[in-house]
């Protein structure tokens, strides 16, 4: 029997009918109780069963018997709905009727009760049927009136009255099936409506998970209702718990937005960043809901902003700049030739030498400026392997020695422990430590040239390679623009260095950042690419 119910899913209008079905049954139970207690207690007003007491006693409670078991299938919903309908219609107008007879007839007010019966059938069953039971009801009616007239000598026939009874049925037959129709056509478009609702919202929560914006919505206690994944990467840990998220919440946006809230502080704000964390820009928007209001933050990496507004920036630059030391490639080496040529003549004088010196060496820095340009424009895109980080460092500063000559100063390498495997391109990670360990070697001071060592950051879990110098620091205002195109604190540097490098590292998915800079030296970090976690959150 289960098996069978479940062949006929439900919406929501099939719920509702199946719940009108059931108060229209507790209607019955209700009407067929009354006449059984009435029996009982033997106090039957008249004119109930004043004909036959017999028949209105047999039929009150077969009446109430079927009441209770049609109650039994409505919560089985077995059978379907409309045939269920269809047996409470009929089984309505057969017992009324018999009990209608019992009672005196038309007089005994039950042609009402037949009305109503008509009534439910036809606005829980909307279509011709509803026809059919008006017509049923209406032969019950006229049938019960012929009767009388050839089998009941002592009772005058009503059949004026058994008219206007049948007209009412069909009246509100037409009735109920017109609201029924009604009815079904208001629940099917707004149950439509309600799922194009559904549609729309499940659409805008994908876009909102999807953005690249980060996106949080706290209720009016401040608690995170709704939150994307781009802001748990900008302002929270890759894992992360419910509290986590509350506790990052609570250190970084409540006061901002409490001060906010009061009307004393500003909807944008900028958090600054950490090691861990970004920079970001936050903009508040209240959402008011009559009694309640939520707060919408939209959190936007400034870093990131900058970055893409820089690289448009540079694009353009950098495809200017390309033609430009196209073009300038050609005089400047003819320059140069001419300065030899100038400097091996036999007649020259030392003042003039050294102005043809002078003449080499900017040729020289000039077309270095050129080449690193064209490597801008020009750069490969990278092509990432796995690297074995403490075996490929060893090599490298086996080569950094062989090819700077470092003479009795040492290299000291911090090995971490643990097997370190990250992901990079190899021949891009040779020239960012290169240009690294080449500033660092340049800078350090004393007998230790500068120190390498690799680890595993405990809050990120991204491993990393620390190159560490033994110079006097840099201050705060060159460390913001280290990593800017063309800035450079010395007199014969090209400023693109330092720029090349972070390029490379972005490009392979790592990053590369000051990480201190004080008297005892500087340390700049490469983080690698993070390995990939399911969230638990």
């Amino acid at each position: 029997m289960l098996n069978d119910i479940k062949q006929y899913p439900e919406n929501s209008a099939q719920r509702r009918s199946w719940a009108a079905l059931q108060y229209f049954n507790i209607y019955r139970i209700l009407l067929s109780g009354l006449f059984v207690v009435l029996i009982y207690i033997g106090q039957l007003p008249n004119p109930l069963g004043i004909l036959y007491s017999r028949l209105f006693s047999v039929t009150s409670h077969f009446y109430l018997i079927t009441s209770v078991i049609f109650a039994v299938f409505i919560n089985l919903k077995y059978p379907r709905l409309n045939l269920q309908i269809a047996f409470h219609a009929l089984i309505d107008i057969v017992m009324l009727s018999l009990l209608m007879y019992a009672s005196n007839g038309l007089s005994s007010g039950f042609g009402m009760l037949l009305v109503i019966a008509v009534a439910g059938g036809s606005i829980l069953r909307a279509g011709k049927i509803s026809i059919l039971f008006a017509a049923i009801a209406t032969l019950a009616v006229l049938t019960h009136e012929l009767y009388i007239q050839f089998f009941v000598s002592f009772r005058d026939v009503n059949y004026i009255h058994a008219g206007i009874l049948g007209a009412t049925f069909f009246v509100t037959a037409i009735i109920g099936n017109f609201l029924a129709s009604r009815a079904q056509a208001s629940e099917e478009l707004a149950e439509q409506r309600a799922k194009e609702l559904l549609d729309l919202a499940e659409l805008n929560k994908q876009i909102v998970r999807a953005m690249q914006s980060g996106i949080l919505v706290l209720n009016d206690n401040l608690k995170p209702v709704l939150i994307n994944e781009s802001a748990k990467k900008l302002i929270f840990k890759s894992q992360f718990t419910k509290d986590v998220l509350e506790s990052q919440i609570s250190a970084k946006l409540i006061t901002p937005i409490q001060q906010w809230l009061s009307g004393q502080g500003n909807a944008n704000i900028e958090i600054a960043g950490s090691e861990n964390y970004p920079e970001l820009s936050v903009a508040f928007f209240k959402l008011d809901y009559g009694n309640s209001f939520q707060v919408l933050v939209f959190l936007e990496d400034t870093a990131s902003l900058r970055q893409r507004a820089q690289q448009l920036k540079l694009a353009s630059l950098g495809r200017l700049a390309a033609s430009i030391a196209h073009e300038i490639r050609n005089p400047l080496g003819a320059i140069n030739h001419a300065g030899q040529l100038i400097s091996e003549s036999p007649n020259l004088g030392s003042e003039d030498k050294r102005l043809t010196e002078i003449i080499n060496d900017h040729s020289l820095r000039v077309n270095t400026i050129i080449e690193n340009v064209l490597s801008i424009s020009r750069r490969e895109p990278p092509l990432p392997r796995m690297l074995n980080l403490n075996d490929w460092l060893d090599g490298f500063i086996i080569g950094f020695e062989n090819n700077y000559g470092v003479g009795n100063r040492t290299i000291e390498f911090k090995k971490h422990e643990e097997l370190l495997e990250v992901k990079f391109d190899d021949t891009q990670l040779h020239q960012v430590l290169n240009n690294l360990c080449d500033n660092a070697r340049r800078y350090s001071e004393g007998d230790k040239l500068f120190t390498l060592a690799t680890g595993i950051d405990s809050e990120s879990e991204r491993a990393y390679v620390d190159v560490i110098d033994n110079g006097k620091g840099m201050s705060p205002i060159i460390i913001e623009q280290l990593f800017e195109p063309f800035f450079t604190t010395e007199q014969k540097g090209t400023g693109l260095g330092l720029y090349l490098a972070k390029e490379i590292c972005d490009a392979n998915h790592a990053s590369l950042t000051v990480l201190s800079s004080d008297e005892k030296g500087t340390t700049f970090r490469i983080y690698f690419m993070h390995k990939e976690k399911k969230s638990i959150y």
